[in-house]
């Protein structure tokens, strides 16, 4: 898994099963590899490719993926099924009618000799849905004891059940604003929140972006890095205030914007909300979500392999449900004229 944060790829090593019908995991092994400089820039920068050169970064960076995959078994003497691979969205165009992970899934088959499940995304752009969020599936099967599943990556997004669907929806901004202030000063990102929680907020900047169209949209609804670029980044360039300040507002947008969601689709007293992706792990961020939300809804942190590896773990599910020909994607999330099962299968040569 590589999210729009653009931290690095995620490895996991995901043993899942059926107990009485009920699916079960356990997370065996998991490995975090940070992108060099050369490769977060390329990628980031990849929405600007001509269409030749996007099509060599698919391939190399296919390759690339197989080589991790690769070393990631070796080291772990591994016996592996096959690979559920998501690749790295480089474009995410909906009401075009167009996804695209770069991490080409023949490459990557070769480069480690074991078969792999890509492309998760395209099918149900072809049957008219956003080709997002996925991760809901996952919720379902695996985490439906609370009542709703917040993923805090690049992109905040959010799911729960309604009458017996699953409703999700792309809810707007995380860590891709956070990492853009502080990538400013050559931060990767804001440790703890602790440069933010020094801040003070700044009301014109916090009313530009609580004000931004997206919110207004119904769900289904999804966003890429291609909007962050137009309707966001100008917002940010235009603010003339300390580092600390930037931070500080942004995570009050993020929090403003997320609980209004909980509170606009409120369930039951005492109802518990489970955070994941790497917006867990920043304290501040955590405590300024739960001010906003008050008693109603309690704030769940889970233990930190389920915080970072939970995208991944829900992908690997992905490529099982597709093996074994079941639903992995779910119209009521995605907008799409039915439920898929979706992934295209590679074999090794």
């Amino acid at each position: 898994m590589s999210g729009t944060s653009l931290d690095g790829l995620d490895l996991a090593y995901c043993h899942i099963w059926q107990k009485k019908e009920a699916w079960q995991f356990e997370i065996k092994e998991t490995k975090s590899i940070k992108y060099s400089s050369d490769m977060m820039n390329t990628l980031k920068n990849a929405i600007d490719l001509s269409a030749e050169k996007l099509l060599e970064l698919h391939n190399t960076y296919g390759t690339w993926l197989g080589e991790q995959v690769l070393n990631f078994v070796n080291e772990n003497l591994l016996q592996v099924d096959y690979i559920a691979s998501h690749g790295h969205t480089t474009h995410h165009r909906p009401e075009m009618g167009l996804t695209f992970q770069v991490g080409s899934g023949q490459h990557l088959a070769n480069a480690c000799g074991i078969k792999v499940i890509c492309d998760f995304r395209t099918n149900d752009l072809a049957l008219g849905g956003q080709g997002a969020p996925l991760v809901p599936i996952g919720d379902r099967i695996f985490f439906s004891q609370y009542e709703f599943c917040l993923n805090l990556g690049g992109i905040s997004n959010v799911s729960f059940e309604v009458k017996d669907k699953r409703i999700a929806y792309d809810i707007g901004l995380a860590n891709m604003i956070l990492n853009y202030i502080t990538r400013k000063v050559d931060l990767e990102y804001d440790e703890d929140g602790n440069l933010a929680r020094r801040g003070q907020l700044n009301h014109t900047m916090l009313e530009k972006l609580n004000n931004l169209k997206y919110y207004l949209l119904p769900h289904p609804k999804s966003i890429g890095y291609e909007w962050f670029l137009e309707e966001v980044v100008p917002i940010v360039e235009e603010t003339e205030d300390t580092l600390e300040n930037l931070l500080h507002t942004s995570v009050h947008h993020i929090c403003d914007k997320v609980a209004q969601q909980i509170e606009l689709n409120f369930k039951t007293k005492n109802q518990q909300l489970l955070v994941t992706g790497g917006g867990a792990l920043n304290s501040f961020l955590i405590e300024t979500l739960q001010e906003k939300l008050g008693e109603t809804t309690k704030v769940v942190v889970p233990e930190k392999i389920i915080i970072e590896f939970k995208e991944a773990l829900v992908f690997a599910l992905m490529g099982v449900l597709r093996i074994e020909q079941l639903t992995n994607v779910l119209s009521s999330v995605t907008g799409a004229k039915k439920d898929s099962s979706s992934g295209v299968l590679f074999i090794p040569n």
